[in-house]
Parts: C-alpha cells; structure tokens; sequence
C-alpha cells in the first residue's frame, strides 16, 4: 500500500488509527474490516464502492465472464475505453445517489425439465457497478450467513453441498424434506428485501441504487416494463440478494434445530422419520409463503428418500452404511443430449475438430461432477462414445468404394472390407459392426486425444 493511498484512506476514513492503515493488507480487506467496525463507514459506503482497487477488480470480473450486451448494445470488450471517457461523470452520479440504471434485457432459457426461466441482462456498465456493490456488500453479509449455505459464497462450491448432504445421510437421517420455491428470483418481495438490506447499510445512496436496480423495468419487443417484485436473473448482484433473502429461512432452520443444506433457492432439509419429514414441510412452507411472501412449488416438493432425489445434478447411492455421492441418471441423461448434438452426422466438421469438442466439454463437465464416488454410470459412456465417432467417420466415407478402401487400408481382410463396405445398413447399426471397430480401434481415437477423464 503506497503513502498517497494511505493518506487518501486515512482522509476517508478519519476514524480510523495510522497503525491500521500501516498494516500489510490487501484494500478490500482493508475495506471490510473497516466497515465491520466503523459507523462512518457504514454511511459512507458509497465510497467504498468506488475506490479505484475495488472498482479494477469489478471491471476485471465482468470482462472475464463476458456475457451478452445489454439494451444499449455494448460489448465488454469496449468497458474500458466507455469509463475511461466517462468515468468521473458516472462517480459524480453514484455519489449524488442521482445515477439511473437502463432497463435490463430480457432473454429465456428453456429448462432441462420442461418449462422457460427467465434472464434479465443488464447493460455492461450496470453490471460493473453492480459487482462493485456486490463485493463490498458481501464483506459485510457474508460472515452472517449460516455455514449450511452454500450458494454464490466465496469458497463454497455446489461440491461442498453435496458432500455435507452425503454426511447427513451417513450419519442416520433417512428422509430428505425437498422444497421447491417456484420462480424464486421472479417473486422476491422489494420491500422486504430492502428492510432486511437497511438493517446493516446506512448509506442511503447505495440503498437507494439497489432500489433502482430491482425497479429498472425489463425491455421486451422494445417496450420498457415495469418491475414491482423479484430480482432479475443475470445480473451480479442478484446471487447476493438472492442470500440475504433466505439468510431469514437459514436462521429459522437453525432455531428449530434441524439439519438442512442450501445453495441458492435449492434447499434440501434432513430428518428421520417420514411423519418428521411431513410436519417440516407443511411448517416450513408456511414459513415461506406467509412470512417471505415466496410461493413454494408443491408439485415439485416432497418428503422422500435421500437417494430418490436429485440435488444439484447428483444423489447419493441407496446404502444404510456407506452412502456414496453417484451423478443422477438426469444428469447423465443431459451428458448423453449434449454428445449427440456435438457428434452429429450431419455437422460437416472433421473428426479432428469433433474430438477437440468433445474434449473441451467433456472436461468441464468433469470438473464439476468428478466428485462422484460411485462409476457405474459413467464408465458405459465411454464405448458409447466411441460409438458415437465410428458413426461419423462412417458417414464421412460416402459410397461404397471409399468404405471398402478406407477398411483394406486399415487392415481388414478383403473378403470382409468387402462385405461390410456393401453392407445397407446405417451409420449407427454400422459403428457397431466388428470390422468397423478393428479398423477403428480405442487407439486411432486415442491418437487424437480423446481421453475421457473419469479413467
């Protein structure tokens, strides 16, 4: 920390003592810890937001994320350029609690189980004040929350939920109580959520641009709505507010005692017994609907077994003794959707750039499901996949004569290239054949590169 900037942040915060400032510490530890212990700093806030340190980190973290442009049309990539024209404007702004967001752009994604969730896409220049307020704000709410929440927090992972909900069943709870909040982020009560917020914030300028985030409207067909409730999906601040909202059912599970897991809306609490089970979901579903103002998807919601349930992309393995964490056939069933789309016939790629996309995907799919204990399902994938290519290459030798010298070349005796070259059948029946596996052996795939990374 260089001289000038201790002395810009002993002027901000005049409260604060030389010693502390001389301290070795990064500046938004310096922040936190300041505004943990200082009222002038809680209403001074919006200063914190702005500092340039926090500021760079925010820029930095959507430009990584990149994301579609909003209702304006910017891109990312031209962020830097636009605050450095217009940067001390827009501060001027935010410090006279004068600034106005733009409408956020509505976009909707179909859901693996049927039905459209809804994403608001703010622009560029929102999203970056946005993870401005989020990081500073999440300085001061983070430390509240429970330890059994695990959504958008710093060193938490939906990995470290599952494996909580894992011990849970290894430790006797025998029924799950899964609740369903339908359209959670649609129907989050403004009002509630800003007197919850004003409980810790002061500075009533950021109070007062968090309103205006929730209450920017939505643009659809070029027409501004209005939003009287929820928080729209998409921007950076949402995950944070999405906590603060249901740190108040965190708490309540933990007066009553009980056992629960939670990332996000997705909640998930433990019991041991069904009529245990039943009696949790009828209170906490009156908890929900009458003192959140959240409306609980009933359909969706139920007491069950632990391993009769999805959580996260996973469930648990059907063992009194040892339970173990296994990916839920759901999951593998979307796997097998996003193979086929990337191994279609039809795609006019060559094998070599279908092997690199397959390997990109099946990478990142393997980080996150690695944790899995239990192989059974996803050691078929691999000869399934193979499969999957020999269908391709298949197609790629069009006729008959192409067929019959591609399978000479590779080995196969004359007698079979020919029958099997000649053969009517298609592509997929074909990939199974045992000269076409011969002469496309587990190693030619290899020899691209495909290694499939749960071996």
């Amino acid at each position: 920390m260089g001289l000038s900037q201790m002395r810009k942040q002993l002027r901000l915060y005049p409260d604060v003592s030389c010693a502390k400032v001389h301290r070795d510490i990064r500046s938004e530890e310096f922040i936190a810890s300041y505004l943990s212990e200082s009222s002038t700093g809680q209403v001074r806030l919006m200063e914190s937001i702005l500092e340039r340190n926090n500021m760079k980190r925010a820029i930095k973290r959507v430009i990584k994320n990149k994301g579609a442009p909003g209702v304006d049309g910017m891109s990312v990539h031209k962020i830097k350029r636009y605050l450095k024209r217009h940067r001390s404007k827009i501060e001027q702004a935010l410090l006279a609690g004068t600034y106005s967001p733009r409408p956020v752009k509505r976009k909707e994604i179909q859901k693996p189980g049927g039905g459209i969730r809804l994403l608001g896409i703010p622009t560029v220049l929102d999203r970056v004040i946005q993870q401005a307020v989020s990081q500073v704000l999440n300085q001061i709410w983070d430390h509240t929350f429970s330890e059994y929440s695990f959504g958008f927090r710093p060193n938490r992972s939906q990995q470290d939920a599952m494996r909580l909900y894992r011990e849970y069943v290894r430790g006797g709870k025998r029924f799950v109580v899964d609740i369903d909040l339908s359209k959670f982020f649609d129907r989050v009560n403004h009002d509630r959520l800003m007197s919850r917020l004003a409980t810790r914030v002061k500075d009533k300028r950021v109070l007062k641009l968090i309103r205006s985030f929730l209450t920017a409207g939505v643009m659809v067909g070029g027409l501004a709505e209005a939003s009287d409730e929820g928080t729209p999906q998409g921007g950076p601040l949402s995950p944070l507010l999405s906590n603060i909202v249901l740190d108040e059912l965190d708490k309540e599970l933990e007066k009553r005692g009980l056992c629960f897991v939670r990332y996000a809306d997705d909640c998930v609490i433990f019991v041991g017994s069904k009529r245990a089970g039943n009696r949790v979901m009828e209170n906490t579903s009156r908890f929900l609907e009458k003192k959140l103002r959240l409306q609980v998807n009933q359909e969706k919601s139920a007491v069950d077994r632990p391993w009769n349930r999805k959580y996260l992309g996973f469930c648990v393995t059907n063992s009194c003794k040892n339970p173990k964490i296994r990916i839920h056939w759901k999951s593998i069933k979307r796997f097998k959707g996003r193979i086929r789309e990337i191994t279609g016939r039809r795609r006019g790629r060559s094998i070599s750039q279908v092997v690199s996309e397959l390997k990109a995907f099946m990478s990142g799919w393997w980080n996150y499901f690695g944790i899995t204990e239990s192989f059974n399902r996803v050691q078929p994938l691999q000869h399934w996949i193979r499969r999957r290519l020999r269908a391709v290459i298949w197609k790629h030798w069009k006729n008959r004569r192409t067929r019959v010298g591609e399978l000479l070349k590779r080995g196969v005796h004359s007698d079979q290239a020919l029958t099997t070259g000649c053969a009517r059948k298609g592509p997929w029946r074909m990939s199974k054949v045992k000269w076409v596996q011969i002469a496309l052996p587990d190693s030619y795939f290899r020899s691209f590169g495909l290694i499939f990374p749960w071996t």
